[in-house]
């Protein structure tokens, strides 16, 4: 993948990137899931350690942008905002925005829960842009790629998707009792697969599966906020 004469996947990449890298091979890296690695060359690198250093690299970007864009919000706002900006949830959409859906590896992204596997990509190629240009150019990448007009930044920012939080909230204005159980922890190809059930005063509102413990719960609580504003 990415060699010269595959000229689709280097025109997509270029597209992407908006510039011609000098170096393919972290490229390559990025995109190549830890199930594909060891699925069809166990030699062949996976994009775990580009995902840890492209996710120091993006929360670099997001606070220097943040602290620019808003001058006179304190650390609190400035914190939260960058959560929000830097979660799985919102990866996981720009990932697919901007195409990186096509060029990854994986012998599981045509699972339908495994959606992490685009975010996890979008913060590998973050990584592979600061070993191929430096950070000038992850700072210009992410700015012109991410942190526009459209993407609707404030929009981002406002919305809350951490559904256990809030309803934990709920549950103490509600005098209400709510429990996390792991139903289940299963290895599939080269992850774990989690299922986790809500329980309100003992009765089940909702189960969540994810390849860790906290997104499988964060699912399970968006189950159980539907249902209760069904009720209401």
């Amino acid at each position: 993948m990415f060699i010269r004469k595959d000229k689709e996947s280097y025109s997509l990449l270029y597209e992407i990137l908006g510039f011609l890298p000098y170096n393919l091979r972290p490229y390559q890296t990025a995109f190549t899931h830890s199930s594909y690695s060891s699925g069809h060359n166990k030699k062949l690198c996976n994009n775990e350690r580009l995902e840890f250093l492209g996710d120091s690299i993006l929360s670099s970007v997001a606070s220097d942008f943040l602290y620019k864009k808003f001058r006179n919000q304190r650390e609190g706002f400035l914190s939260k905002s960058r959560s929000k900006l830097v979660c799985r949830e919102s990866l996981n959409k720009i990932a697919t925005r901007i195409g990186l859906d096509k060029l990854i590896e994986s012998t599981n992204k045509g699972q339908h829960h495994n959606t992490n596997i685009y975010g996890n990509a979008f913060e590998a190629l973050i990584g592979a842009i600061y070993i191929d240009r430096g950070y000038d150019y992850c700072l210009r990448f992410v700015q012109e790629k991410v942190f526009t007009d459209d993407c609707s930044i404030e929009d981002m920012i406002k919305a809350d998707n951490n559904y256990k939080s809030s309803l934990i909230e709920w549950s103490q204005k509600e005098h209400r009792e709510v429990t996390f159980n792991l139903i289940s922890e299963e290895k599939q190809n080269s992850d774990y697969l989690f299922t986790s059930e809500v329980l309100i005063d003992g009765d089940s509102y909702g189960t969540g599966i994810g390849f860790s413990k906290k997104e499988s719960q964060q699912h399970a609580a968006k189950e159980a906020m539907e249902r209760i504003k069904e009720l209401r």
